[in-house]
């Protein structure tokens, strides 16, 4: 039987690796196979997450049901397992992030691309232009170089639309949609949120263990952790994380508020205030400020309390304290629209999982065609959840194709 598979990013090599009964072919628009892999997780490639299915499936932002079965059938544990098998020692960190010990994403990319070679794998470096499914139930395959190849099975694991300098471009989008799919979205995910908010003096400041929430209307979503101000708004884990989960909302009825101060109670903070005010007598609510803030956010901080830095403690009202204590505990931003979907770590959206068996991601509407990794409608939260669900699907795939195979090498009917 021969297989194409397009995309050489972890979920094409990672099946391509585990068929048994079948010449692969993958087919990859870059030079070399796992370009955008290479740079995840800053370079060093946050494979997995040392969770429990139950606590994964938590982390999944988009269509979770779908993913029961696959990571049911390989598991952040077997992915561990799978990778130190092979030689690649692993270490996990905080979050239950799991890295390779050496801290080298392309330790990553080269063990799959090892294993692709055991598997007598061919490699084409070239675009995929189009795809087409014949009369027989064969598939042929048009490359940008012209040339046309026929397989019997076709597995789409082209990414999505993010970082598309990568490859990760959508071009995979058009292909299904020659076979008939359709695509949701797509959405911009794991991105910075920009705000209404002028917060360019706040560039560059890091913000550790404050609570970010957002408010869409009854909903709230909130996150704890670090967060960063950037030159138009607001990004950083926390941020990164709660724009997946409001990239479906009416973005100019969203409010953010960032709590500064998450361990101390509003009590706590104005008795605090007052003995700080009583130990500072004759001087500024700059001064005070200085013990409660980095230096370089006291400027917008003071603003937008709408309280003066150069006001005498003694001087200062009750309504002042309360604006201070606002401030501190629900400095509020508005909304203007998320980044761009090319810069987001993932791509929310994709190929419409009612489209797809869930069994073994094979398209209800083609047979012989399969999808794998960020292609399909699903994401997740950043923390080794994307990767391991583009290991998942792809070993699902790989499980069935191995299984129809070695049934007809077996002489059983497919």
């Amino acid at each position: 039987m021969k297989v194409a598979v397009i995309g050489a990013g972890p979920a094409g090599l990672f099946v391509a690796s585990q068929l048994k009964y079948s010449e692969v072919t993958v087919f990859e628009a870059n030079s070399k196979p796992g370009v955008k892999l290479n740079i995840t997780g800053k370079g060093r490639c946050n494979l997995t997450n040392a969770c429990s299915v139950e606590e994964f499936m938590e982390n999944v932002v988009t269509n979770p049901r779908f993913l029961y079965s696959a990571l049911r059938s390989f598991t952040p544990t077997d992915t561990v397992e799978f990778f130190e098998k092979n030689g690649l020692r692993l270490v996990t960190e905080r979050g239950r992030r799991v890295f390779p010990a050496s801290n080298k994403a392309s330790d990553v990319t080269a063990t799959l691309v090892n294993l692709c070679k055991h598997n007598n794998t061919e490699f084409v470096y070239s675009q995929v232009k189009s795809v087409a499914k014949n009369q027989d139930e064969s598939f042929n395959v048009t490359d940008s170089l012209g040339e046309i190849r026929n397989f019997d099975k076709l597995i789409l694991c082209t990414g999505g639309i993010s970082y598309p300098e990568t490859g990760s471009d959508g071009s995979g989008y058009l292909l299904a949609k020659q076979l008939g799919h359709s695509i949701t979205g797509p959405y911009p995910a794991l991105v910075p949120i920009e705000t209404n908010e002028d917060v360019s003096s706040l560039a560059f400041l890091d913000l550790k263990n404050v609570r970010v929430k957002v408010v869409d209307g009854k909903r709230t979503y909130e996150d704890f952790g670090d967060a960063e101000f950037f030159k138009k708004g607001l990004c950083g884990p926390t941020v990164l994380s709660l724009s997946s989960k409001i990239n479906k909302s009416e973005l100019s009825q969203l409010e953010i508020y960032l709590d500064l101060k998450p361990a101390l109670t509003e009590e706590t903070l104005e008795n605090r205030l007052l003995r700080e005010f009583a130990k500072k007598e004759n001087k500024t609510v700059l001064d005070v400020a200085k013990t409660l803030l980095p230096t370089k956010m006291i400027a917008y901080y003071l603003s937008f309390c709408s309280v003066s830095g150069d006001k005498r403690t003694d001087r200062v009202t009750k309504e002042d304290r309360k604006n201070l204590i606002r401030g501190l505990k629900a400095m509020r931003f508005t909304v203007k629209r998320l980044s761009d979907v090319s810069r987001g770590i993932v791509t929310s959206g994709g190929v419409n999982v009612k489209e797809i068996n869930p069994s073994d991601m094979q398209s209800k509407m083609v047979k012989g065609l399969y999808f794998a990794g960020e292609i399909i409608d699903v994401d997740a939260l950043t923390g080794g959840y994307n990767i391991q669900i583009a290991l998942s699907t792809a070993r699902l795939v790989a499980e069935h194709i191995n299984k129809v195979e070695k049934e007809k090498i077996n002489g059983y009917s497919d």
